[in-house]
């Protein structure tokens, strides 16, 4: 199948990219740059761009059997600080690349919304899919509403879609620097040998799930003969902050500081997903274990630092 894949010179973009070339499919990426941590891919078509252009948005799809939307311009801590720019830069775009993908014929959209957002202060643990959506922050709302839009897309225009809910990914080639990702960010720090950042007393607890595990969910829940739409795709358990910082200290042998300062008001207590559907309805389960997958991570934030040194 011919593939576009909007976001995929990102951390989830990039390793989803390597397993559809493993399934023998055509690849064009759309991103505003080009990967971080490694050379362009010799089999993949690059068009590299700012998702405002909507010229180029369109090109980028024409011919293309399946798009996948990974594109994000905020966070959630951002999304809070300019939510009008949120809005006009994701949702927005997101209905123009809809648009466009209903003029181009697309057979279907897969869109990466946020199992760690959308469902906001949740009333139990593990939340389903039917559970209660109330994001407190920005992004979770933005992610919701392109979610609506897509239904809406499918009523009026039969474009198909496939929505995939992740928890909190981690894994090689996420960007130690970034402001989101707690267990890169955390691990970069122990490489730097700087101190952890802590919102909160290290009580909240978050569902971490290795990057392979995710993009195997995304594939499945792809192209699976499946009467559902939504799919949660996480580990299934909670992990604290402090516990975190107790395996990394661990794999890694570096005592780190922690500083911990007053929690953030969107960050939830606890967030831990109901996997059952994707296990029930596409075969999908969780493979790898949390210590494990921290010392790939951390692994390959080593030998990035040695091929940086070489």
């Amino acid at each position: 199948m011919k593939i576009t894949v909007f976001g995929g010179c990102g951390f989830i973009g990039s390793h989803l990219v390597d397993a559809l070339l493993l399934q023998g499919h055509d690849i064009r990426v759309f991103d505003r740059s080009l990967e971080l941590f490694r050379t362009p891919l010799v089999d993949v078509e690059y068009v590299i761009g700012d998702f405002g252009n909507r010229g180029l948005v369109s090109s980028a799809i024409k011919g293309s059997d399946i798009v996948f939307h990974l594109i994000s311009t905020t966070v959630p801590k951002t999304s809070n600080d300019d939510p009008v720019f949120d809005v006009s830069s994701n949702i927005i775009e997101t209905l123009y690349l809809l648009e466009a993908c209903v003029k181009e014929n697309v057979n279907k959209v897969v869109f990466i919304s946020s199992g760690g957002t959308v469902y906001g202060a949740p009333a139990r643990v593990p939340i389903s899919e039917n559970d209660q959506t109330d994001p407190i922050c920005s992004y979770g709302i933005s992610k919701l509403a392109i979610e609506k839009y897509l239904f809406l897309f499918n009523k009026l225009y039969g474009l198909n879609y496939t929505i995939v809910r992740p928890s909190n990914p981690y894994g090689p080639r996420q960007n130690p620097k970034n402001i989101q990702g707690a267990v890169s960010v955390f691990l970069g720090n122990a490489l730097e040998q700087l101190p952890i950042i802590i919102w909160g007393d290290g009580s909240v607890s978050r569902d971490f799930l290795y990057i392979d595990d995710l993009v195997d969910g995304i594939v499945k829940a792809t192209f699976a003969k499946s009467d559902y739409r939504v799919f949660n795709i996480g580990s299934g358990a909670g992990t604290s902050l402090n516990a975190l910082v107790a395996m990394i200290r661990e794999i890694t042998r570096v005592d780190i500081d922690v500083s911990y300062k007053a929690s953030r008001a969107f960050d939830v207590p606890e967030l831990v997903l109901d996997t059952s559907r994707a296990q029930r309805e596409l075969g999908w389960s969780h493979k790898t274990a949390m210590a494990d997958g921290l010392r790939a991570t951390w692994n390959a934030l080593l030998e990035n630092r040695q091929d940086q040194v070489n």
